[in-house]
């Protein structure tokens, strides 16, 4: 079975249930009922990550998304809905790479 796009968001980012819904704004209900699919933001999010996870190592998506970096921290933008803050963190990672810095 191939995956739909809501499925790929949530593998690539390593979301649970909660937070993809949250993220696309839809109840756990209308997620099993398979609608997340036909929602706008989860193509757009879905071809942003495709695009991302050509540049960026597999699992440094799920690692990038719960860390906060200069815009904040990029899950607390999905879970706002704010896509286009989202974005922007993702073209970050895309020109700066995923720098760990430490704390002091």
């Amino acid at each position: 079975m191939v995956p739909g796009a809501a499925e790929r968001i949530q593998a690539a980012l390593g979301l649970a249930d909660d937070e993809l819904c949250d993220a696309l704004g839809l109840t756990p209900l209308q997620l099993l009922a398979g609608e997340a699919d036909v929602l706008p933001q989860t193509q757009v999010l879905d071809q942003l990550l495709r695009a991302a996870a050509e540049q960026v190592q597999g699992s440094a998506l799920s690692r990038w998304v719960r860390a906060s970096g200069p815009a904040g921290c990029p899950l607390d933008h999905l879970l706002a809905q704010d896509y286009a803050a989202f974005e922007g963190a993702l073209e970050g990672l895309l020109e700066r790479g995923f720098v760990i810095r430490r704390r002091d």
